[in-house]
């Protein structure tokens, strides 16, 4: 009986910490960025910035900064990282020369991230930069909980 007991403890522990990571890895990702960025169209300047997973299967990303006029909406696709559960939440940017692309948003908690379509933009700064230029900037965020 004990080891009954023992056993449906167990595994209603291990599920409830399962579902903490998954809800974890939907909160919203904050970050300093100290520098002007382009995600998808929209151009913002270096602040504090809080990415949102709109939607049920976080394929639109909502990027927006204290000011209101600083915000992004981009649709985005599975990021490959394998089945790795991320221990740190953090934004990937492909730097060309003095301009910044955000390419990846990883959630703590979750071994999936999402990573945006290169803009036109984007890809003319990639064909236009010298090879010892370009370089990738990860920049490490933290959970936030989501405001109501």
């Amino acid at each position: 009986m004990k080891k009954r007991i023992f056993a449906v403890a167990s595994l209603v522990a291990f599920s409830t910490l399962g579902a903490t990571q998954v809800l974890r890895a939907q909160e919203p990702v904050v970050a300093n960025i100290p520098f002007a960025f382009s995600a998808g169209n929209a151009t913002l300047p270096a602040g504090e910035y809080r990415v949102e997973k709109m939607g049920g299967n976080g394929a639109v990303l909502l990027i927006r900064c204290a000011d209101p006029t600083a915000a992004a909406l981009v649709t985005t696709m599975p990021a490959g990282g394998g089945n790795n559960q991320q221990t740190k939440s953090r934004l990937v940017f492909h730097r060309y020369g003095n301009k910044y692309f955000l390419s990846q948003v990883w959630s703590a908690g979750s071994s999936s991230g999402r990573e945006l379509r290169k803009s036109a933009r984007e890809k003319e700064a990639a064909l236009s930069a010298k090879t010892d230029t370009q370089s990738q900037v990860v920049l490490y965020a933290r959970l936030a909980p989501a405001k109501p």
